[in-house]
């Protein structure tokens, strides 16, 4: 799912800053608001402050090692915020580390209790826009009491770098919490009294070199009350069914978990809501007293009954007001529901389409203009705006997750989303949905499949569908019933950021793959769907992602992603829609349009937006496929529709969305859909269809009897039975492209040296769209390496490891250098947007020393080809390794020939850059390596020949006669051809032999055995 334009959001910062900066005398700092006290500079990093470290007054840096401590400087920058100058800094931590300032010991601390924050300038360094929450999170802390900046208690919060350019971060005081893991002293008296404070601290991300630059550090705003306690309530929203009682639970809390000091009285009154008093529920008045001493935690309920009157109706409110004496209150008031009931969408026993009707008959235009909504979850501004705007669907964008990043988390996180939706008049469940494209990938300690693109190398449709169900299943566990997967665009240039979301280059291909679709969702007629370990799917990007043409694009600095797709109708039909045709048969529910544009060579129109391209979503999916399920747009997609925002909302709608991925204004887009249809722009007719669509798929997932999480199968996240699927899918994804001297299977015997800068790194082997939107390297979560997985593999061998190659090679049986990519997504990763296909200088002096030294196995882990053909004389054994995910035994499972090498090439592997785009089918056709190549390790290849060939072709005709051309025979067979001519070619491959090599892998994924024994016989000859 892509984000928003790059422009559109530096635009916004640009504007933003200007109006702050305009506002400002040059050296001073924001004004005071009228009715608080003036902000107070802490630091305006223009000098004034040294670098230093304590006891003297100085900003100074810290970290687990040498290597762990930024490097910080003094600036002059002509887009300073305040003053002249601003602090920069620079770190690459792989253990922790950050910058503090500490205020001189031999001075008296500062006093912050006038203030209610403190704020301070932040340049982002994210070159696209990220969700709210979702980008590299920085933590910061205040140093509170105590004798000195070292000798204090720490207080710490956190915020996260989603922008580009400079930012005000505001921070009040009330949102830092006491540190529990770490505390220099032990602790004092676990309150932040902001009376002495002693300086604060930064600590940065680790993972990945970053860099920051900050200024104009200060305290704003008028304090807060000063109330160490508060009363809390166990929920915002109490459904229960009509007849029974509500539970109200409220409790006392105090800072530091202290005994309360001063008594706590709440007064409680049921008051106003949708609910009649002493009709629907027995009103309800008093108060409860906490004493002083009473211990935070301690808690008393207040009982709401409500009535039985045998009527069908639907949800009513009833709010229970509540004033605190002594203690803050509640950020909300507590609402009783009583549930909706006895109506007919509630009746699991009706037909479904009696339900949805129903149901629909009831809705008013607000109600479903707010299921058509999808809002980031993050964007809320509170959570009840869920009820408020009658929303529909949330998301988590990728690496929006909830803290702490655990299973356990994601469910309660969820269910408190979904017990929102119960406070509506319909209570109409929330479609959460995810982009778990290889695995539940933003879950720390998942199975993390390989990426698309490793699983059409692997060329096994029941393992594509074993990957679907085990993602399936742990996404469900979460209780997220909706993954936006799988991608099912056909790659056509390897230089798209986002072709190792692709199963391949050929539609036949992603066809076979898209067996990943019933693994998620079951049955075809959506039968499965309201099991705990299914979920419903998103088919995407529809259509012609994959085939934008290089230099298209208008976004930002992307150079392919998003840009245009220039095909004829044929080539439309053959290529790009054949994949989705398979998908709609297989039941897929969701369809999400592309981001790209499509330009149909011949006809008059030129490139049309695919979130407005009314043709192909209503004309071609919907009527002519068939489609029966709905439509879902990308990230903030329809913002890019030439035109205003109204337009841009009518345009999309008419065109045959049905759902808006807004993500962020939720408001604007709700009431500008509600004037489209009032002024007769969208008809009601319109609206109906997609909130019947919607309402359809939420009826078959089962919502309405279980919105909440089924955690039945939340301990199968991670699992040994779950990694052993991705284990096996990363086996059979690995390519043999090269082995000389059948160097590949080691030898548990042998001394092998291993190198280069993926040898042991999780991250780098996860690729894009892990933990996070653009994935990191290093040990972002659970799994193993690929050097972890060899030492497993050969537990007895004598295995060692240094990544640039710098220890000794001498001694050694033979090298194995693991080089490749580091994370990217989507146009991020576009070459030519600080990309290419060139393996870093570092992995080729890697190889380099490696190969000259001794024999040698190059892996390549990678989400598309790197360029290795200068080096390729040089190599004993190549294999691609695509992005295996978390279980790098895979790859080792293959290196010690536990299992054969049995994958096949899923793109074509070029000679050099120039020659992209090339695919299989292309009139002019002399790759490296051709698509469908593949080396095994399971068996020699059959003797006789040319003669042999021609006994294969008369067996494949046979089968084919019978109608076993898609049979597991048939492709065994068909394999034993290519062995015979992949022995003969060896790495003498030629334009010559390439092109009836690849035709033959084409033919055989669509069923034609003799075909592609035919082309493997031309290819034999060629040789």
């Amino acid at each position: 799912m892509p984000r928003p334009r790059l422009r559109s959001r530096t635009g916004t910062a640009v504007i933003a800053a200007t109006a702050v900066l305009g506002s400002l005398l040059t050296g001073a700092l924001p004004s005071a608001a009228a009715d608080g006290p003036a902000p107070v500079a802490v630091d305006r990093f223009e000098g004034e402050v040294p670098f230093a470290n304590p006891p003297a007054d100085g900003i100074f840096t810290r970290g687990g090692d040498a290597d762990d401590q930024p490097k910080l400087a003094i600036k002059e920058r002509a887009d300073a915020p305040e003053g002249s100058k601003v602090l920069e800094g620079s770190y690459d931590i792989s253990g922790w580390g950050g910058m503090s300032h500490d205020f001189a010991f031999d001075k008296p601390a500062h006093d912050w209790t006038a203030h209610k924050g403190v704020r301070f300038w932040w340049y982002g360094q994210n070159t696209a826009p990220l969700p709210p929450g979702s980008g590299k999170r920085i933590n910061f802390e205040i140093k509170d009491g105590g004798a000195n900046g070292e000798a204090s208690e720490l207080w710490t919060t956190s915020f996260t770098d989603d922008w580009e350019g400079w930012h005000l971060v505001e921070i009040p005081f009330s949102e830092f919490k006491y540190r529990t893991d770490y505390q220099p002293v032990g602790g004092i008296d676990q309150v932040l009294g902001l009376k002495e404070m002693w300086g604060y601290a930064l600590t940065l991300p680790t993972g990945a070199p970053g860099s920051f630059a900050l200024d104009g550090m200060e305290l704003y705003g008028k304090a807060e009350p000063a109330l160490n306690a508060k009363v809390i309530t166990d929920a915002a929203v109490y459904p229960v069914a009509e007849g029974a009682t509500a539970q109200v639970k409220l409790s006392v809390a105090t800072t530091g978990s202290g005994p309360i000091d001063e008594p706590v009285t709440v007064e409680y009154t049921t008051e106003g809501g949708s609910a009649e008093s002493g009709k629907d529920y027995a009103p309800v008045t008093g108060s409860v007293t906490f004493p002083a001493g009473t211990a935070s935690g301690d808690s008393h309920s207040i009982a709401v009954a409500t009535k039985k009157d045998r009527s069908a109706e639907s949800a009513e409110t009833s709010p229970l007001k509540l004033t605190v004496t002594g203690a803050k209150a509640p950020a909300e008031t507590p609402q009783v529901v009583v549930n909706a009931h006895d109506l007919p969408y509630l009746d699991k026993k009706l037909p479904l389409k009696k339900r949805v009707a129903d149901l629909l008959s009831r809705m008013s235009l607000a109600e479903k203009a707010g299921q058509m909504t999808q809002a980031e979850r993050n964007a809320l501004k509170s959570q009840g705006d869920i009820a408020s705007y009658e929303l529909g669907s949330l998301l988590s964008g990728g690496g929006s997750v909830p803290t702490p990043n655990a299973p356990e988390a994601w469910a309660k996180m969820v269910d408190s989303y979904q017990l929102r939706a119960q406070a509506t008049r319909l209570q109409i469940p929330l479609l959460y949905g995810v982009d778990a494209v290889h695995g539940h990938n933003n879950v720390i300690g998942s199975t993390i499949m390989p990426h698309n693109i490793g699983i059409g190398a692997g060329r096994d449709p029941k393992v594509s569908e074993k990957t679907g169900a085990v993602t399936a299943k742990e996404v469900r566990a979460t209780g997220i019933p909706w993954d936006f997967a799988p991608c099912l665009c056909v790659t056509r240039d390897e230089r798209w950021g986002r072709s190792y979301e692709a199963f391949g280059e050929d539609p036949a291909l992603v066809t076979a793959m898209d067996t990943v679709i019933n693994g998620m969702q079951g049955a075809r007629n959506g039968k499965d769907l309201d099991r705990n370990d299914k979920v419903l799917t998103s088919a995407k990007h529809f259509v012609g992602d994959g085939g934008t043409e290089f230099g298209s694009s208008t976004t930002g600095s992307y150079t392919i992603d998003q840009g245009i797709t220039k095909v004829t109708r044929a080539e439309l039909e053959a290529v790009h829609l054949a994949p989705f045709a398979d998908a709609v048969e297989r039941g897929a529910g969701t369809v999400m349009p592309s981001y790209s544009s499509l330009d149909i060579l011949g006809d008059v129109q030129g490139p049309v937006k695919m979130h407005a391209n009314a043709e192909m979503i209503n004309g071609v999916l919907k009527d002519r496929m068939g489609f029966d399920g709905f439509v879902i747009s990308d990230w903030k997609a329809i913002d890019q529709i030439p035109g205003d925002y109204p337009s841009d909302v009518r345009t999309s709608i008419n065109a045959g969305l049905d759902m808006i991925m807004v993500p962020t204004d939720y408001q604007d887009f709700t009431s500008t859909l509600k004037d489209e249809v009032t002024a007769g722009r969208i008809s009601q007719a319109r609206v109906d269809d997609a909130v019947a669509r919607i309402l359809t798929q939420k009826f078959k997932l089962g919502l309405f009897e279980q919105p909440y999480a089924d955690t039945t199968n939340l301990n199968q996240i991670g699992s040994a039975e779950h990694r052993a699927v991705a284990r096996e899918a990363v086996a059979k994804s690995q390519v043999l492209l090269k082995n000389g001297g059948a160097v590949l299977p080691l030898k548990k015997s042998q001394k092998v040296y291993v190198a280069g800068s993926n040898a042991d790194d999780l991250g780098n082997q996860a690729g894009g769209w892990t933990v996070s939107w653009q994935g990191s390297s290093g040990k972002i979560t659970t799994g193993t390496t690929v050097l972890e997985g060899m030492k497993k593999a050969a537990p007895g061998a004598e295995i060692s490891y240094s990544k640039d190659a710098s220890a000794p090679t001498d001694g050694h049986d033979i090298g194995v250098v693991v080089v490749g990519e580091t994370p990217y997504a989507e146009g991020i990763g576009d070459v030519g947007n600080g990309n290419d296909l060139e393996l870093t200088a570092a992995d080729k002096a890697a190889v380099d020393k490696v190969c000259a030294a001794m024999k040698c196995a190059v892996l390549v882990v990678s989400g598309r080809p790197q360029l290795i053909g200068d080096r390729l004389g040089d190599i004993d054994a190549l294999v691609a390794s695509w992005l295996p995910g978390t279980e790098g035994d895979g790859v080792a499972d293959v290196l010690y020939g536990k299992r054969p090498f049995t994958g096949q090439l899923p793109v074509t592997w070029p000679k050099s850059e120039a020659q992209l785009p090339i695919n299989v089918g292309d009139a002019s056709y002399a790759p490296q390596f051709p698509y469908g190549w593949g080396l095994t390790t399971l068996g020699k290849a059959p003797a006789g020949g040319e003669t042999a060939l021609k006994a294969i072709g008369l067996a494949a005709e046979l089968l084919q006669a019978t109608g076993q051309g898609k049979s597991v025979q048939g492709r065994e067979l068909v394999a034993k051809a290519r062995l015979i001519v992949q022995q003969k070619i060896g790495q003498n491959v030629t334009e010559a032999s390439a092109k009836p090599f690849a035709n033959a892998d084409h033919l055989l994924l669509t069923g034609d055995l003799s075909g592609a024994v035919t082309e493997l016989t031309a290819a034999y000859r060629a040789a």
